[in-house]
């Protein structure tokens, strides 16, 4: 299951680059240049939630380790 979530977090984030391209590039002004960053973090949240997802069912399935000997 990690895995698909691995995968879909790679997907939004080419969707999204590939938005921000298609929608900003091609047109680009100064305006465009002062707001890119907030509007390409935008676009890319989808593709940061399932790489979080990705992290947490990852750690989940892996078991804790301790380290130290004892367990401290």
């Amino acid at each position: 299951m990690p895995c698909i979530w691995l995968v879909a977090s790679i997907l939004f984030c080419l969707g999204g680059l590939a938005a921000f391209i298609f929608l900003f590039v091609l047109d680009f002004n100064m305006y465009w240049l002062i707001l890119s960053p907030i509007i390409l973090a935008v676009y890319e949240s989808p593709a940061a939630f399932f790489f979080w997802l990705y992290k947490k069912t990852r750690s989940a399935d892996t078991p804790k380790k301790n380290n130290a000997p004892d367990g401290i």
